[in-house]
């Protein structure tokens, strides 16, 4: 990650939360802890945040508290290919008619574009993948209530009355921050709130993840490997992840990066 892009990172973790430590900047940057240490000094001294003992907050301090992780517009950028390739294998799931979950995500934002010629029923907490669906594909949308968090446009509420209790889902595909032996791992306990929600919505949860996910871990487990029906991930992945999954009843479906390449470069 590029010197602009830590500190937009940094800056935008600050303006969330009243304040942020240094481990934390390091997982969102994926950044060594020297280099983060420049970061604060640098921003402290343009007077763009605090620095404090361990971490660094808001000049001012936020009146709205945002969500950990990063902005819905890096995490684009990153292992673009191999969440295109998952993207693709999930869709391959789908039938017409289907009533499905898609929850807000940089990979699960991916399907938008495999599911132009489908007629699902889906029901998402993503208003980029909404408005891509409306604009784009037949598919009917159903979209969640509840406050949009800009940074991650997403859509989350923390009130029962937020229609989720009402849709019904074959399938809830989702991402997540790390897959490990304890389960799906997030970084933010609103988020694990809404989507233990959407989880019960669903038969089948299906977990869209590259395959630099079983590297990552965070303080939070949204639900134990078992509860998983399938993982999709990318052809990176270790022989020693895979029997983690075998071990736990996990179905896996491995898509390759290379032959999604091919066929955008075809298109």
């Amino acid at each position: 990650m590029h010197e602009s892009e830590r500190h937009r990172v940094i800056l935008s973790a600050v303006q969330a939360r009243p304040m942020v430590t240094v481990a934390e900047m390091v997982e969102l940057t994926e950044s060594s802890e020297a280099t983060i240490r420049r970061d604060i000094a640098t921003l402290h001294m343009q007077k763009k945040l605090r620095r404090v003992r361990g971490g660094a907050e808001s000049i001012t301090p936020p009146q709205f508290v945002g969500l950990a992780g990063r902005p819905f517009s890096v995490n684009q950028t990153i292992n673009s290919a191999q969440k295109r390739a998952v993207a693709k294998a999930a869709v391959d799931l789908c039938e017409d008619g289907d009533p499905i979950i898609i929850n807000g995500g940089t990979t699960t934002f991916q399907m938008v574009h495999f599911l132009a010629n489908r007629r699902c029923q889906v029901f998402t907490n993503s208003f980029p993948i909404a408005e891509h669906l409306l604009k784009q594909t037949k598919n009917t949308v159903m979209l969640s209530g509840g406050t949009i968090y800009r940074e991650q446009n997403i859509v989350l509420s923390p009130f029962d009355n937020d229609v989720t209790r009402n849709f019904y889902a074959r399938r809830m595909f989702m991402g997540c921050q790390g897959l490990g032996a304890l389960g799906v791992m997030e970084q933010d306990p609103l988020i694990i709130q809404a989507e233990t929600k959407l989880i019960h919505q669903a038969d089948e949860l299906v977990i869209l993840a590259d395959s630099t996910k079983f590297s990552k871990r965070s303080s939070l487990v949204l639900c134990p490997l078992e509860r998983l029906t399938t993982v999709i991930t990318d052809d990176g992945i270790e022989d020693r992840h895979a029997e983690m999954l075998d071990a736990a009843g996990v179905q896996l479906i491995v898509a390759p990066t290379g032959a999604t390449e091919e066929e955008s470069a075809a298109g």
